[in-house]
């Protein structure tokens, strides 16, 4: 339990350098809007969800049903843990709300996997994640 702990800190660590604020300051009356609408969700949050979750195999990637689902994954420092993330898309546009992380974990306990609670703040840190990374690339894009 502590392996996992530590590598899901580590994870939301590295995934939220670099960003000081979710949307900054100053915000002069820019389109918030979709970057697309050809794929039914807003671009900036569904690139910012594919690089943030890029390290976990993809199970279900649904750009029109807005949806992703990873498959289990665990690390090599604990192998007797594993989660599963199902991302759902709320909004075509880029707002804090816009996304809505789901977490499974399990242990594997006498050869069976058993699901276990998973702490609120994880959900949280990785939505919060997928919106920094959302903001850097409308950043980048209006540059």
């Amino acid at each position: 339990m502590q392996n996992f702990a530590r590598t899901m800190m580590v994870l939301m660590v590295s995934l939220s350098l670099g960003a000081c604020s979710m949307f900054g300051g100053g915000d002069k009356g820019e389109d918030l809007g979709p970057r697309t609408t050809a794929i039914g969700v807003n671009g900036y949050l569904w690139q910012a969800t594919l690089d943030t979750l890029s390290f976990m195999p993809f199970d279900q990637v649904e750009p029109s049903g807005g949806v992703i689902t990873t498959h289990w994954h665990s690390t090599a420092d604990a192998p007797d843990e594993r989660v599963k993330l199902t991302v759902r898309f709320m909004s075509q546009q880029l707002r804090s709300d816009g996304v809505r992380v789901s977490v499974v974990r399990q242990e594997r306990k006498d050869g069976n996997w058993q699901t276990v609670p998973v702490q609120a703040a994880t959900a949280l840190q990785i939505e919060e994640s997928i919106l920094q990374r959302a903001r850097q690339l409308r950043v980048a894009a209006s540059n």
